[in-house]
């Protein structure tokens, strides 16, 4: 299996685009992060995530991070990828 740049590059977006959705929907199932699988989504996506929430205010007690994070994740993506060629 031979794979290219941009489909490395798509992967690795793909992947923390869903990591960072399945901590969004374990949120409403184990707010208290008590799951493992909820601990390891917290560890893979707050890197990601914390730089977003610092810049962007609360809204009626809504944490728009990880919204704003995938939006921005799925341009940077489109731009790498345009600058690749694929």
């Amino acid at each position: 299996m031979d794979m290219s740049t941009s489909q490395i590059v798509g992967l690795v977006f793909t992947t923390l685009w869903w990591v960072i959705l399945g901590r969004v929907l374990m949120s409403w199932f184990d707010p208290s992060g008590n799951y493992r699988i909820s601990r390891i989504l917290y560890d893979m996506s707050e890197p990601i995530l914390a730089p977003a929430r610092r810049i962007l205010p609360t809204f009626g007690g809504v944490d728009w991070s990880p919204i704003v994070t995938m939006f921005a994740l799925d341009v940077l993506e489109r731009f790498i990828l345009g600058r690749l060629g694929g």
